[in-house]
């Protein structure tokens, strides 16, 4: 299982996504669908059309990293933006991915009452 930092953002592309691309394709994406520097550390996500591959590439200190994972059975969960929003990529908590990784519905898991600082 991936352990990820709090300071590590993830980052879910909402369309889906030919996974025959590897490093140079998704750093592509990473700039246009999230706008964000694939060099920053953070975790980008990429599903394929039938949701059961899934690719994550991420910066590791001298490199870029690809991790594939392809289901034997099943798909991965399809999350979309909230109604009213047309953005292609999703900023998912640790808890999140995990959960996505795990198979667990996302959207129906109930989160309980905790503090938030106010930003």
């Amino acid at each position: 299982m991936l352990s990820v930092s709090p300071a590590v953002r993830v980052f879910l592309c909402t369309q889906s996504v030919d996974l025959r691309k590897s490093f140079d394709g998704l750093v592509g994406l990473v700039t246009q669908v999230f706008e964000q520097d694939p060099l920053s550390g953070h975790l980008f996500l990429f599903l394929n059309r039938r949701r059961d591959r899934l690719k994550l590439l991420y910066w590791d200190h001298d490199g870029l990293c690809i991790f594939y994972k392809r289901l034997e059975s099943g798909t991965f969960e399809a999350l979309a933006p909230p109604p009213g929003e047309q953005r292609a990529g999703l900023e998912l908590s640790a808890v999140d991915l995990a959960l996505l990784l795990q198979g667990v519905d996302v959207g129906s898991a109930r989160r309980r009452k905790r503090y938030r600082r106010a930003s």
